[in-house]
């Protein structure tokens, strides 16, 4: 009889194994989430422009992101002014977030779901201000040289990098398709 138990015992244990989901290793994908939330969060607390720098740098695809900014005018950049182009695009970022950290104070941010979306992953997040408000932010990882950067941030459903890449394209088109000209105000 007590052969029979054991036998059932270990068949209850097996089958629980295959009904209860596994503790899996954590996707590298939201380890680096994690981590960059906390530092962005830092940075935000801190806001001050180096701040910013300090964790955009570390964080995103600034030629990526500063390449897509160009729109028609990607082939106009003289390879001579790349390096001085994406100092000036990481500068323009890291103001921009340090001038939202002084209207939008952050009480906290919760890391939601993980998606796939082609070859990137998309993190879905909410944030939740100081003032009681809370607000969506969805964020685009793209795998680069073995780790993850981000690419892209929407908040509310609309993408930073759009926003941007609508800047830039206005600032070259007035200027009569002068890229120069916004390397130059991105460097002041």
């Amino acid at each position: 009889m007590s052969a029979v138990v054991s036998r059932r015992a270990l068949l209850s244990l097996l089958a629980a194994a295959l009904v209860t989901p596994a503790i899996a290793a954590e996707h590298p994908s939201m380890v680096f989430m994690r981590q960059f939330a906390r530092d962005m969060l830092k940075a935000h607390r801190q806001g001050t422009v180096s701040s910013f720098k300090a964790a955009i740098q570390r964080y995103a695809d600034v030629a990526d992101i500063a390449d897509y900014s160009l729109g028609q005018y990607k082939a106009k950049l003289p390879k001579g002014q790349r390096q001085r182009y994406y100092g000036g695009v990481l500068t323009f970022m890291a103001r921009y977030f340090a001038d939202q950290s002084r209207e939008y104070r952050v009480a906290k941010y919760e890391l939601g779901n993980a998606s796939v979306d082609g070859e990137d992953v998309l993190i879905d997040s909410k944030v939740y201000l100081i003032s009681g408000q809370t607000y969506t932010v969805v964020w685009r990882l793209s795998r680069r040289h073995g780790s993850y950067k981000v690419t892209d941030t929407k908040v509310l459903g609309f993408s930073l990098v759009y926003m941007q890449r609508g800047l830039f394209t206005s600032y070259i088109s007035k200027r009569n398709g002068d890229v120069g000209q916004l390397v130059a105000v991105l460097n002041r």
